[in-house]
């Protein structure tokens, strides 16, 4: 993948995580509540589990455009499952 596409591509989640995160109360209008999220979280709970997911959107954008996904999945995952010895 070129660099400059990589970074369009991580651009692009990073914009839509922080529209997410921004708008979570457009969202929720739309998607509508989640019953597992208002019930484990409490109230809320719903605005809660969106703009978290905006901000998992936003470090994979972030990790994409960077190219830096590998590296995370190693110092993470890795070493877990043995991965990157």
């Amino acid at each position: 993948m070129t660099i400059f596409l990589r970074i369009l591509i991580g651009a692009a989640l990073v914009a839509a995580g922080a529209f997410i995160v921004i708008k979570t109360r457009t969202i929720l209008g739309f998607f509508g509540t989640i019953d597992w999220a208002e019930a484990k979280l409490g109230g809320g709970g719903s605005n809660l589990l969106y703009k978290l997911i905006g901000i998992v959107v936003i470090l994979i954008g972030f990790l994409a455009a960077t190219n830096l996904w590998n590296a995370f999945l190693n110092a993470t995952l890795g070493s877990l499952f043995g991965f990157g010895r």
